[in-house]
């Protein structure tokens, strides 16, 4: 799940509502924007007779995601959080309002999670750099060496500003910043007035309502074995969506697979039989930190972990099964 990747411009390969990308007919029509943000392919899909209307909400949805990028996007130079992380161990940087809160929201995370999300880890994720051309396994001192520089609770924050203490600490808002842009956006569509959307941001999303021709939203479940492919479908309205996994951005040595998500309390990438988790919650952002939370524990843990959650369902997909939360089975629509 991560967060945002350079981009070349604000977004690109927008398919306007009122082009091809429109279908359906009659008295609802199926509107579809298409983008490149966040490291991946977006696409809003939505009902709304009025042309004016769609494209009010398209522009403002669009404005909103270039602005958060450009300012909290690691990738960015200009970036609050590069700043933030230039700063390190040597000074304390202002931050505004919408800022301190999103760091709040960091602490609430955190603290849900266990530790299981944590904003500091970009430095051990920089260490397994996985999407080098030619990956090499750290040694050992390395990674606890790195280590040292992961940890929420050492960042010193006071009203209006923050310190990361250490020289090499670094901030990366992977582990939720798009799942929270997928809600951000969905709540810009509510502002509208629309009423039948789904948000989706490289397969995590937020959906209401329904499509013109059906009941619920159909998403298919990508098939860690063979990616691309959809081993399963859930029919979903009202509810978050998100899934997570090592199977796509990895490395194998030796027969071993390393892959993208590190586990912040050893500094090595998650090491167990799990191919891929799949939550249904409240918000995307809430599906998306239980989904990585679950990968990192593992099947056993993380589908305890969703059978405690309320209003909460998921699936773990491992080596050897697919372990279902108590009322998963009244998502599916097919089952591989």
């Amino acid at each position: 799940m991560a967060f945002i990747q350079k981009l070349q411009g604000p977004v690109t390969n927008v398919t306007p509502a009122t082009g091809p990308g429109l279908q359906g007919g009659g008295d609802a029509s199926l509107r579809k924007l298409q983008f490149t943000a966040f490291g991946t392919q977006c696409e809003l899909q939505y009902v709304c007779m009025d042309a004016t209307a769609a494209a009010a909400f398209e522009q403002d949805a669009l404005n909103w995601a270039c602005g958060f990028q450009a300012k909290y996007s690691r990738f960015v130079p200009e970036s609050i959080i590069s700043q933030i992380n230039a700063a390190a161990g040597k000074d304390w940087v202002a931050i505004d309002a919408d800022t301190e809160s999103l760091f709040q929201l960091c602490d609430s995370l955190h603290f849900l999670t266990k530790g299981m999300l944590d904003p500091t880890t970009l430095p051990i994720t920089r260490l397994w750099d996985v999407k080098s051309t030619n990956p090499r396994i750290p040694t050992e001192s390395e990674v606890k060496s790195t280590l040292r520089l992961v940890g929420w609770p050492k960042v010193k924050r006071a009203k209006g500003r923050i310190f990361l203490p250490e020289t090499g600490m670094a901030l990366d808002l992977g582990g939720f910043g798009k799942e929270y842009a997928v809600d951000a956006v969905a709540e810009i569509a509510k502002h509208h007035g629309l009423t039948n959307v789904l948000v989706d941001f490289g397969h995590d999303l937020r959906c209401f309502g329904r499509p013109p021709h059906g009941n619920f939203w159909h998403v298919g479940l990508e098939d860690p074995n063979q990616p691309g492919s959809a081993w399963a479908g859930v029919a979903i309205s009202n509810c978050g969506m998100a899934s997570s996994g090592n199977y796509v951005r990895c490395f194998i040595r030796d027969g071993k697979r390393y892959g993208h998500i590190v586990d912040p309390r050893t500094g090595y990438p998650v090491n167990n039989d799990t191919l891929a988790t799949y939550v249904i919650g409240g918000s995307c952002l809430e599906a998306g930190i239980l989904s990585t939370s679950c990968y990192i524990l593992g099947a056993v843990e993380g589908i305890a972990l969703i059978n405690a959650t309320y209003g909460v369902e998921g699936c773990i997909f491992t080596q050897r099964e697919r372990l279902y939360s108590q009322q998963f089975y009244k998502y599916l629509v097919k089952s591989a």
